[in-house]
């Protein structure tokens, strides 16, 4: 596991005023202004980053500003169009924001967010339509409001960002917290009247442009690699995730995307820091629980919530059995479900004396799979899948012994980090940021904290399931000191201050590196 250091408080004379673009968070902390509870977007784990960052910034010190689209239907679950005095009141809080004479959380208008009820559109079209209605508000509204230092963006919904800051002489970082991207023209970017005549350049285009009107039409601009080629600095959510994009190891990213990359690391303008999950995912105090615990209380209560959720899911109550739990979507391109699905009806077999028991608390293309197994051979109190549901996925950690995460990439994942937290040891592929948090356990030893497997197949996927059955028959008290040990190891060291710690002294280092505002200036 990736060591940490303890927090510091940053001081006054070195406030760095940083504006974060996102467009989901799952919360906003306390102090940050009255619209602060309101705000609520989460699509996936950019949210959770997100708010955890945000929060350990401004808890130690940090200027941060937030710019999220403002998804009204979701921030007021009492939206209508008709206005009651409870929605003028809620209105009025929104137009404040006030802490401390500091408008610190922005929010981007627009009428395609007014009535959504989720973050991200059904299509690509969709998509691509909200983000140019929320980079437009950065851009002409919040960017000239705010007047920040440093513009820290995520992702391609923010891709354009980077190269507008550049003629402000505004410092950005861009964030990749996966590799998924969406290309555009010139002329849609404009029909969102964002002018890009003043930065165009700074852009990334699919062919090499000769002019603004010659590439305005014709010449499709890739917003991820714009982001990744505009922006001053570049990160991964993991160290080994930006090693294995530089080296090649994925051929499934876009090569000009791997170069922009490879161009930014080796002019020492590419880092990897590591996520680590939000707080409220802590066993001591999780409300979803039927009976909270800590490391040292951790059998007793774990039985408990094994039986709670086995209740729920409708898998055979036996405190005895061992658990697997999927808690990430069924996602076969990325997380590797047709991994396990190979030797479902295997696993189950072969250790059905000790009750082994699998359960997914997920969504994804992959369910449909799941079930036919389940309904082929009657394995409805061995074999589970419910929706996802957060609160379920929180007992699910709580109740579960180990954690399945066969992902053929991962550029952080925070499931493998999960897990130990809970005493849910992962059984997880060595890659990315899974390779940066879990490392094979050795109980002679006291080391280790999960089961990895270095090939990519059913068979790999097999045999680290095989090294936990063999870690689940030692005896009792030998289990319980190894994941006592884990408990405390994954505290310590999974824990989002330290990150926000690497990210101020990142842009500290940005501040204090010479500023080339535009590239036709370079």
């Amino acid at each position: 596991m990736a060591k940490r250091t303890q927090k510091t408080k940053v001081e006054p004379e070195r406030r760095i005023k940083v504006l974060v673009v996102t467009p989901e968070i799952t919360y906003i902390p306390a102090g940050m202004g009255n619209i602060a509870p309101h705000v609520s977007a989460k699509a996936g784990g950019m949210a959770d980053v997100s708010a955890s960052l945000v929060k350990a910034l401004f808890e130690l010190g940090a200027d941060v500003h937030v710019a999220v689209p403002h998804y009204r239907r979701m921030y007021d679950t009492s939206y209508t169009n008709r206005e009651d005095s409870n929605q003028k009141m809620l209105r009025e809080v929104l137009q404040g924001g006030e802490s401390d004479n500091v408008k610190r959380v922005h929010l981007a208008e627009s009428r395609l967010f007014n009535l959504s009820n989720r973050v991200y559109g059904h299509s690509t079209e969709e998509c691509l339509i909200r983000s140019l209605a929320f980079q437009r508000e950065v851009i002409n509204s919040i960017i000239p409001e705010v007047n920040p230092d440093l513009i820290h963006c995520n992702d391609w919904m923010t891709g354009i960002i980077p190269s507008f800051a550049r003629i402000l002489g505004i410092r950005s970082l861009f964030t990749l917290h996966n590799i998924h991207t969406v290309e555009t023209t010139l002329e849609r970017i404009e029909d969102y009247e964002i002018d890009t005549s003043p930065f165009w350049a700074n852009l990334f285009f699919t062919r090499q442009p000769w002019d603004y009107w010659e590439s305005r039409s014709n010449n499709r601009v890739d917003l991820l690699a714009s982001g990744i080629f505009g922006s001053h600095f570049i990160n991964t959510v993991s160290p080994t995730f930006l090693q294995e994009i530089v080296q090649g190891y994925h051929d499934f990213i876009p090569y000009h995307v791997r170069e922009e990359i490879k161009n930014k690391y080796y002019h020492g303008c590419a880092e990897g820091i590591l996520n680590a999950p939000d707080p409220e995912y802590n066993p001591q105090k999780d409300t979803a629980l039927v009976k909270t615990y800590t490391a040292r209380t951790h059998v007793k209560s774990k039985r408990l919530n094994k039986v709670e959720f086995q209740k729920v899911m409708g898998l055979k109550e036996n405190p005895e059995a061992p658990l697997l739990f999927w808690p990430s979507r069924l996602d076969p391109i990325q997380k590797g479900p047709q991994l396990l699905t190979d030797i479902l009806y295997q696993i189950i077999h072969e250790y059905w004396n000790e009750g082994l028991q699998v359960a997914f608390v997920a969504d994804g293309s992959f369910r449909a799979y799941i079930l036919d197994i389940i309904r082929q051979h009657g394995f409805e109190d061995r074999i589970a899948i419910h929706p996802f549901s957060e609160e379920l996925s929180h007992l699910g950690y709580a109740a579960s012994d180990y954690i399945l995460m066969p992902s053929k990439f991962e550029p952080c994942g925070l499931p493998q980090m999960i897990g130990p937290l809970y005493g849910s040891l992962p059984i997880v592929h060595n890659t990315g940021g899974i390779h940066d948090t879990v490392t094979h356990i050795d109980t002679t030893a006291g080391t280790g904290n999960g089961f990895v497997f270095n090939n990519h197949d059913s068979q790999g996927l097999k045999w680290a399931i095989d090294q936990a059955m063999i870690f689940h028959s030692l005896p009792s008290n030998v289990k319980s000191v190894q994941i006592s040990r884990i408990m405390n190891e994954a505290k310590k060291s999974f824990n989002h201050s330290v990150t926000a710690q690497s990210y101020i002294k990142l842009y500290e280092k940005m501040m204090d590196r010479k500023l080339v505002p535009d590239f036709r200036q370079a």
